[in-house]
């Protein structure tokens, strides 16, 4: 169903696919959109190794609700920032792109950890903050879970 990467020397392995989507601060959600058009929105998110889900924080209503009702299946793209290349020119590179499928946590209890988790990825020195937070918005928010189908990462020069 999920082709082969075709540069496969550069591939990823598993491991190091989820080492950056568990350092990386920002990724985008693409889905289908409104008249066959693809929607893509960037989205900071969390991958939950406990269950090897990423965790977005959102309203539960509006354009990526919409479209996810209509087809739940995304493609999730997370990349480095990159690193000046010890040998080449450029910057090395990482990229991870995650095919699956979205689901609206429903369970309070776990949505209200997940957006814990979330907030605590991007400010881990103020935790009261997060909290405060949370307990304020924990009733609204709508935390979504996607399921991992495929991954693949790659490692690339930019030069």
């Amino acid at each position: 169903m999920f082709r082969p990467m075709r540069r496969f020397r550069q591939q990823m392995t598993d491991d190091e696919c989820i080492r950056v989507l568990k350092e990386e601060r920002r990724g985008v959600l693409s889905m289908h959109g409104d008249d066959g058009y693809p929607y893509g929105i960037p989205v900071n998110f969390y991958y939950d190794e406990s269950d090897g889900k990423i965790y977005l924080h959102g309203a539960g209503e509006g354009k990526k609700i919409d479209s996810l009702k209509a087809d739940s299946r995304v493609c999730f793209c997370v990349y480095t920032a990159g690193e000046k290349a010890k040998v080449k020119r450029g910057l090395d590179v990482q990229s991870v792109v995650v095919f699956g499928h979205v689901d609206v946590v429903q369970d309070r209890a776990k949505a209200v950890n997940e957006c814990r988790n979330v907030g605590l990825k991007y400010f881990p020195d103020d935790p009261e903050y997060i909290e405060e937070e949370v307990k304020r918005n924990e009733n609204v928010v709508c935390i979504l879970a996607i399921t991992i189908d495929h991954m693949t990462g790659k490692k690339v020069n930019e030069s």
